[in-house]
């Protein structure tokens, strides 16, 4: 149950979502396509969050015995859950979803009196919030939170008008990953993913949210077109994307949503260059594999998962155990290195190097605060912009271009 490879798509388009959607593209959102300094509150203009004002828990008292979680694959190893169970009698039951939809829809209703917990990336957590179904979180009650890096103890993703609704987790970059068999020297631009040079050798994430790629790159190469972040485009700045990414289809061999089967189609040969993820390197490395990765001079888009509470949680003290005991920095080290992340716990990097040598700078989890800068971390696409004006393309829109469009 807790050692299958994380095997997901964090794309966008169940109809199940309407309703959530539905809410942050009429209201919009202020979020920050980089991480966040924690004054930094994720407000939705003219949108409040219906848990808002529900009291939080002042002392975690007994455990109840059970927590049920909705993870991430990989998200929930023996290696640290375990532990966690003998020391805390909190037995982990956990169902393990493959897309950010499912994690929204698991979540409805405050995870049905069901789910305590849910492990959900910045493309789901405003959806989760403003639909009412995360409760506020104590964070007194969770001391290692204060050792996190800045840009995760109240990003906007997880944190609205100072209200938490949940700790943040780990997160890592979209790479541009790259056999070494086809490129002896490393390629420094996404360009060679749009380049006929490369046809049919081409793997790219499967998702809406890889429109955001496509509008990094076109904002360093097509300037003129105004973008300032990737996920707020304008309708003439979305059309952009959205041809530079129908030019490229011929181009790709594999759009992937699983893990194993991009790591599957780099060691056979089927493909060798795309974006992709720290752990689909470091698991190929592990294999022996010439494979290489770099973060391109135009950035990288990327994702930062949170561990967030649902609002009728049935175990809350059983939820704040976990909070408390995943943001330390040896356990929070321990998924670093078994998944290839970041942590979000300053103290992880001794702990890393421990488990794996060198390990830390390889997943930046020592990384000045210049690093954080180059990836546009995952949010919802709504119709609002930052600067208020109700100009951009709204998530819905993100599904129907790539589905209809794109692919």
């Amino acid at each position: 149950m807790f050692n299958r490879i994380r095997n997901h798509s964090r794309a966008a388009g169940a109809a199940s979502l309407v309703g959530a959607l539905a809410l942050l593209v009429a209201c919009g959102s202020s979020s920050n396509s980089t991480p966040a300094s924690s004054s930094s509150s994720g407000a939705a203009a003219g949108l409040t969050v219906p848990t808002a004002h529900l009291p939080v828990l002042q002392k975690i008292g007994k455990g109840e015995g059970q927590l049920n979680l909705i993870a991430w694959a990989g998200y929930l190893q023996p290696q640290w859950v375990k532990p966690f169970q003998q020391q805390t009698g909190c037995i982990v039951h956990a169902t393990y979803p493959n897309t950010s939809d499912e994690f929204v829809t698991l979540m409805n209703n405050g995870g049905g009196g069901q789910w305590d917990m849910a492990s959900s990336s910045g493309d789901a957590d405003l959806r989760i919030i403003y639909a009412g179904d995360a409760h506020p979180v104590n964070m007194n009650l969770i001391p290692s939170w204060k050792q996190f890096f800045p840009a995760f103890r109240a990003p906007p993703f997880n944190t609205v008008n100072g209200v938490h609704y949940g700790v943040s987790l780990q997160w890592g970059p979209n790479v541009l990953m790259y056999s070494k068999k086809a490129f002896p020297t490393p390629p420094t631009s996404w360009s060679v993913i749009y380049s006929k040079k490369y046809a049919g050798k081409i793997s790219v994430y499967d998702g809406a949210i890889y429109i955001a790629d496509g509008a990094l790159y076109l904002k360093a190469h097509n300037p003129s077109l105004g973008i300032t972040d990737p996920y707020e485009l304008t309708q003439p700045q979305f059309q952009a994307v959205v041809n530079l990414l129908k030019a490229q289809h011929p181009l790709v061999k594999q759009y992937w949503s699983s893990a194993p089967a991009q790591i599957s189609a780099f060691a056979n040969g089927d493909v060798t260059v795309g974006t992709s993820w720290p752990y689909q390197v470091s698991t190929l490395t592990g294999q022996h594999f010439p494979i290489g990765a770099v973060i391109p001079k135009e950035g990288v888009t990327g994702w930062a998962d949170t561990w967030m509470l649902a609002a009728k949680a049935p175990h809350p003290n059983c939820a704040y155990m976990w909070m408390r005991y995943i943001s330390t920095p040896k356990v929070q080290a321990e998924q670093a290195v078994s998944y290839g992340e970041t942590p979000d716990n300053m103290l992880a990097c001794g702990y890393m190097n421990q488990i794996a040598k060198g390990s830390c700078a390889q997943y930046h989890a020592n990384a000045p605060a210049a690093y954080f800068k180059t990836v546009a971390l995952w949010k919802t696409p709504v119709a609002t912009c930052d600067n208020g004006k109700p100009d951009c393309v709204p998530y819905v829109d993100w599904v129907a271009a790539w589905n209809t469009q794109i692919k």
